[in-house]
């Protein structure tokens, strides 16, 4: 009798139940990866966020920090015209003042002796023009005007006017210059960097202080490698880095109005309109000059040196 050989039939349902099963299992791993990748993702994306923020806090920690408030000490006095509504002032050095004077009719540029304020030369601005900023570079005075983008190039040994000029600032406040470009302010936060040459714009900063625009900036002068504006119709001086218009610090010179009222200088306390307006910087030993004035001149030159006082009364008229 032949033998019959029997093959095993494959068990079909079986088979289909082990491919979906790994077709599960590899799903579910698929899954699992994509989740754990998603994870890391989300994970790593916050440790940057929070090492940026970190960052950003510990440089405004940093920079609120590194700012610094200054007293002052008054070394000396000087004479100075009661009729010169100054706006800008120069020391050229020789015991020698430059100064641009202001109002519509009144205005003009000097050359003053510093120890007597006898006005040595006078060169009067025609009266349509209020004298504003001055600042001298090279053999050449800078001045500019207010309500205009006008300009006038004085010779620095006679006063001669050389010539007119035009610059891009939104309006003409104050001007200052480190030997090779010019700094100017319009009255707004913004500090300019002008080309002495072309009298264009290269570069500007806006000034702030604590997120706020520090608006009204005015006279200014380079000091020691900073930026010193006064700040219009207030007692404070911003100390300003011109590298990226960071602020360095104040000034406060609120205390020498005051001292003044109460020695019976007439200086419109009543109308709070009193505020230092100009000053200028003698390079050697960094004595500073300031002219205290109002609607009316005043007739005293103030120099002082300032000193840094950590713990001051602080009064900021920002907003």
């Amino acid at each position: 009798m032949a033998s019959k050989s029997f093959k095993r039939k494959p068990n079909s349902k079986r088979s289909r139940s082990k491919s979906a099963s790994s077709m599960a299992s590899s799903k579910h791993l698929y899954l699992r990866k994509i989740f754990i990748l998603k994870a890391i993702i989300l994970l790593v994306c916050v440790i940057l966020v929070l090492g940026v923020s970190s960052r950003i806090w510990k440089r405004k920690s940093s920079d609120n920090h590194s700012i610094q408030f200054y007293d002052y000490e008054v070394v000396n006095e000087f004479p100075h015209d009661p009729n010169a509504f100054t706006q800008g002032l120069v020391y050229e050095g020789n015991d020698t003042l430059f100064e641009s004077t202001g109002l519509y009719q009144r205005s003009s540029v000097r050359k003053v002796a510093l120890q007597t304020g006898k006005v040595e030369i006078l060169q009067k601005m025609d009266d349509s023009y209020f004298g504003e900023g001055l600042t001298l570079l090279g053999e050449r005075l800078f001045q500019v005007t207010w309500l205009t983008k006008i300009g006038f190039l004085y010779d620095r040994k006679k006063l001669q006017k050389l010539e007119r000029f035009t610059h891009q600032m939104e309006d003409g406040w104050g001007l200052a210059t480190d030997g090779k470009i010019l700094y100017g302010s319009d009255g707004t936060s913004t500090l300019y960097q002008i080309d002495p040459q072309t009298l264009k714009v290269t570069r500007k900063h806006d000034i702030k202080f604590n997120g706020h625009d520090v608006r009204y900036l005015n006279e200014l002068e380079y000091i020691n490698g900073e930026i010193w504006a006064n700040v219009w119709q207030t007692d404070c001086i911003a100390r300003i880095s011109p590298n990226n218009g960071t602020m360095l610090g104040w000034i406060l010179l609120q205390t020498l109005r005051e001292g003044l009222i109460a020695a019976g200088h007439d200086l419109l306390e009543s109308t709070g309109q009193s505020f230092m307006r100009s000053s200028c910087i003698q390079p050697r030993n960094t004595l500073i000059m300031e002219t205290l004035s109002s609607f009316a001149c005043h007739e005293k030159l103030y120099a002082y040196t300032p000193y840094a006082c950590m713990l001051h009364k602080k009064v900021w008229l920002f907003t």
